[in-house]
């Protein structure tokens, strides 16, 4: 299911500016990566550099699980090395990355950045990125493997929006393969509880598996949406939900 729109949740009037800007940093640092490949082997996190405290550069042998071998070339980085776990929030891997990311921070980070006011929702947004990325190096610690993407952040506001708005309706375009289907009306709970929860299965898949079978970091999402639930639902009461009843969305518009 891909979100194509919401019912707006009121709150605090006014232009969502910190999620506009998250998201323009985020296409300005993709398309700096396109100019600069050793920026992005640099600045993205390598669980091993995390736990090993150092930055590894240079070329890298990787064994594939076939038994093949690829090479890694890992870039300098920050210094120290920890903010990695930082800078690899706002950078992407591909344009179908960036493109589905920077979608679902659209649809649902205004909502929750009205909620929380601008500057809590920055915190909000950094601190669910770094424990996404926290929980993607406890889950492979010795991998060399960059890793990079809004994915986990994205994932705490995504939680929040199912903790603040459950029944709010989501405008989704249904999918099968290559053949789009009309799109519909679904609570966020739907939505974003399918999505939650293939995340925790592949998540718990791949702990029998290497991270070098996987092109995706499950174990982000799953830390960036735990943090996000948790964290929403301790200030639940300090939010502000908005007081107007939404208008409903319909599908098609």
């Amino acid at each position: 299911m891909i979100p194509i729109g919401d019912e707006d949740t009121g709150g605090q009037p006014g232009i969502p500016w910190v999620n506009v800007a998250i998201i323009a940093l985020n296409v300005i640092v993709f398309l700096y990566q396109l100019v600069d490949p050793n920026f992005t082997n640099g600045y993205s996190t390598v669980p091993a550099e995390i736990t090993q405290g150092i930055d590894i550069v240079g070329v890298r042998q990787l064994v594939l699980p076939d038994g093949t071998t690829a090479t890694i070339d890992e870039g300098p980085g920050p210094s120290p090395i920890w903010l990695t776990l930082l800078t690899s929030m706002f950078m992407h891997g591909g344009w179908l990355h960036i493109g589905g990311n920077m979608l679902f921070l659209f649809i649902f980070g205004d909502n929750i950045e009205k909620a929380y006011g601008h500057i809590k929702y920055l915190i909000f947004y950094l601190v669910c990125g770094i424990i996404a990325g926290l929980a993607h190096v406890l889950s492979q610690p010795d991998s060399i493997i960059p890793s990079l993407g809004a994915s986990g952040a994205i994932s705490g506001v995504m939680a929040a929006y199912l903790v603040l708005f459950p029944t709010n309706r989501v405008r989704v375009l249904l999918t099968l393969g290559v053949i789009w289907l009309r799109p519909i009306a679904v609570p966020a709970v739907v939505m974003i509880g399918i999505w939650a929860l293939l995340q925790f299965v592949n998540g718990i898949g791949s702990i029998a598996v290497t991270d070098q079978t996987s092109g995706v970091a499950y174990w982000a999402h799953i830390g960036g949406f735990i943090a996000g639930a948790l964290i929403t639902l301790l200030a639940k009461p300090f939010l502000d939900r908005g007081t107007s009843t939404p208008s409903r969305v319909t599908a098609p518009y």
